[in-house]
């Protein structure tokens, strides 16, 4: 491999283990084959970037390969969507392969099986010969049509080819053992009649191969050295060693039969082999591409690439990055048995990639007015933001600053307790790179409702002004947008789509019963800086103490429209679902309230951390992922005795130091015990704390 002294996971492991007993590694040839009756979901891109790593990672290449077997179910737009999205993962294929290209081969092997007697044509029903299969205790009965000679099974065949049966009166059958164990043995069928047109070969065919056929044998025609496929296709294995036996003697010397794929002309002297991982499961989602397919025909999406879908172009739609997704299926890993992997790791993947690369912006989603009542009338100032803090070369931008403002209707109360550290009537807050204010009084409508905030500025005060009183330091700080000067845009806050954490595992239930009714809030009237108005599709914008938001494929230049992609923490972290069979319809506005967890935050972070300095790799980025989940949900009381760590301890002062990170990001004053630990931390000898250290 490329990168010495790196772990490998288990399918590495077979690679490293082929060539270390002879393979060569000119021979090595990956695929990623989906069938194209649906957008490829988050669950498919595990296997794009196994796939695809082990491309790069032994300069091998690998083809994108459309298994499109099914006229019923396949598309056009299906290809298009999946190479689109392979593409924007930033994966380039060695050839674009379809199943179909092989048709004319896999029809002649057929008749090979024929006359070798390893293959009949049946004419009964299906509902007789899934009957005749018996069962695991049962074993099956063999069909009368069985044992019928070459010439019938040919003749039979080509009448199948020829269009003269109508569909679900004939299918050829592999001859294998109708007692095996393995069910998929009992005889499977290889051939059956769709009389219906085909997205690329049109009405040239009216039989079409069953998948278990086309797959190992397009690998072969591909010489494909390692076939990967998910966990489900383990049984299919077997099968897929046979019917290579039956052609590999009489195949092997020969040139495949490929009319226009000239890439397809070495003989066929390669073996594939299938291997199995274990498929990506997300929680509160389902991956099944027939469940996704009724999530859009029943229009409780607006479509495949609905933000709220686990599709790649949902997820892309909604702000997601390549890069994320990338660094999601690192950190994930490739396991051999099924799990289900906490969309919260997604989460925080989208969120590491966003801080590093997001442009810093103000918007107000709920607003409400702010009036600055000594701020001079008719006076207007150009304040200057970073973009990204993250990023010294990514510049700055101007935000204009005025007399009346916006802020969040969330960030005022008139009356509020000593632990409230935004707006309220008698305390100050600052005002993000602008000033720092005192509430003073409020205007109210006939109802009560509050219609205007007065307040007044210590006018000395401006961020970066360098006088005594821009370095005065108070609890809160709020974002804004100049009454004058904003801009009217629409906001799609997206949240997950079911409210059970595995929503078609229900036996009682249909997933459909655990939609969130409020997965998406539209905000009709959201206002933000002017700055804005310059958005381009793709661009990232993390709108200051709300979330990252991008812009949305329906926006215009006079109708902005930003999809909130994540919020900057977990909203869900505290959350568990209810064991309840039907969730409760949330008739107040808010999030149902689960249950919370039971594991203590401090308590988690510190067993994460007696390892942590032993770890590498994905490994490590899990355990970094799983601190800063629990960092949310940890107070400072809890954290500081961590301070004094021994020395020695290492790896529990690093997961310390990255929940301190947490706290400051969320609003935690610094104090001399935080700038000690941190000092401490910046001379330390050991890389990873230093960093974490310097991050702060």
């Amino acid at each position: 491999m490329s990168e010495e002294n790196k772990s490998l996971n288990f399918i590495e492991q077979i690679v490293e283990d082929d060539l270390a007993n002879g393979l060569s590694t000119d021979k090595l040839r990956f695929r990623f084959p989906p069938e194209p009756n649906g957008y490829l979901h988050i669950g498919h891109a595990a296997a794009i970037c196994l796939n695809f790593g082990l491309g790069k990672s032994y300069n091998a290449p690998v083809n994108l390969r459309f298994d499109d077997t099914n006229p019923a179910k396949e598309e056009q737009e299906y290809v298009d969507a999946i190479k689109r999205d392979v593409a924007w993962l930033g994966f380039e294929w060695a050839n674009e392969c379809y199943s179909s290209d092989y048709f004319q081969q896999l029809y002649d092997w057929a008749i090979l099986l024929i006359k070798k007697g390893k293959a009949y044509v049946d004419g009964q029903s299906a509902e007789v010969m899934a009957e005749q299969k018996g069962n695991h205790e049962v074993p099956g009965v063999a069909s009368p049509h069985r044992n019928q000679t070459v010439e019938e099974n040919l003749d039979l065949f080509e009448k199948m080819k020829n269009g003269e049966f109508e569909e679900g009166t004939y299918v050829l059958r592999a001859k294998i053992d109708m007692a095996s164990p393995n069910m998929l043995m009992r005889d499977p069928i290889i051939y059956r009649i769709l009389k219906k047109d085909h997205h690329r070969t049109g009405s040239d065919w009216c039989i079409y191969p069953m998948y278990d056929w086309a797959h190992g044998e397009s690998d072969y025609v591909e010489q494909i050295s390692h076939s990967i496929c998910t966990l489900e296709f383990k049984p299919h294995r077997e099968l897929y060693d046979w019917f290579l036996d039956q052609l590999y003697n009489d195949a092997k010397d020969k040139l495949p039969t490929v009319p226009g794929r000239s890439e397809f002309t070495s003989k066929l002297e390669l073996r594939p082999k299938q291997r199995e991982f274990a498929r990506r499961n997300l929680s509160y989602t389902i991956m099944s591409k027939r469940k996704l397919l009724q999530l859009v025909e029943s229009n409780t999406v607006s479509g495949w690439d609905d933000p709220r879908m686990p599709t790649i172009s949902g997820l892309r739609r909604r702000g997601y990055t390549a890069e994320a997704i990338r660094k999601f299926s690192e950190v994930s890993g490739i396991s051999k048995r099924d799990s289900v992997t906490d969309v919260s790791l997604l989460e925080y993947c989208i969120r590491e990639d966003l801080n590093k690369t997001a442009t810093r912006v103000m918007g107000v989603l709920n607003p409400v007015k702010l009036v600055i009542t000594n701020y001079p009338d008719g006076k207007e100032e150009i304040l200057v933001a970073d973009n990204n803090p993250e990023d010294p070369n990514s510049g700055t931008h101007e935000i204009p600053f005025s007399k009346e403002l916006y802020i969040e209707r969330e960030d005022f109360k008139e009356d509020a307790g000593s632990k409230y550290f935004r707006l309220t009537l008698g305390k100050e807050v600052r005002l993000k790179n602008a000033y720092i204010i005192k509430g003073e009084s409020v205007v109210k409508d006939t109802e009560g409702n509050i219609t205007e905030i007065h307040c007044t500025a210590d006018l000395d005060s401006r961020s970066g002004s360098g006088t005594e009183a821009s370095t005065r330091r108070v609890k809160g700080t709020l974002h804004w947008v100049s009454v004058k000067h904003a801009v009217k845009a629409e906001v799609r806050a997206y949240d997950r789509l079911f409210l059970d954490e595995a929503p078609d595992s229900h036996k009682d239930k249909s997933f459909m019963d655990f939609i969130n009714p409020n997965s998406l809030n539209i905000i009709k009237e959201a206002y933000v800086e002017p700055f804005l108005q310059e958005a381009k599709q793709g661009d990232k914008f993390q709108f200051q103490r709300l979330g990252y938001f991008t812009l949305d494929t329906d926006a215009t230049e006079s109708n902005l429209i930003f999809n909130k992609t994540v919020g900057l923490k977990d909203s869900w972290a505290k959350q568990k679902p209810k064991n309840n069979n039907t969730p409760k319809q949330n008739t107040g506005g808010g999030r149902p309230q689960p249950q919370q967890d039971q594991k203590n935050p401090i308590n988690e972070i510190k067993k994460l951390g007696k390892k942590y300095a032993n770890l590498s790799g994905s490994k490590l980025d899990a355990a970094k992922a799983k601190i800063l989940k629990y960092a949310e949900d940890v107070s400072y009381e809890d954290l500081e005795p961590l301070f004094d760590t021994p020395v020695k301890k290492v790896g529990t002062r690093i997961a310390a130091m990255i929940t301190l990170g947490i706290l400051i990001k969320n609003g935690q004053e610094r104090n001399e015990a935080i700038n000690n630990f941190i000092d401490a931390g910046l001379s330390d000898t050991n890389e990873l704390l230093k960093d974490e250290a310097k991050t702060i």
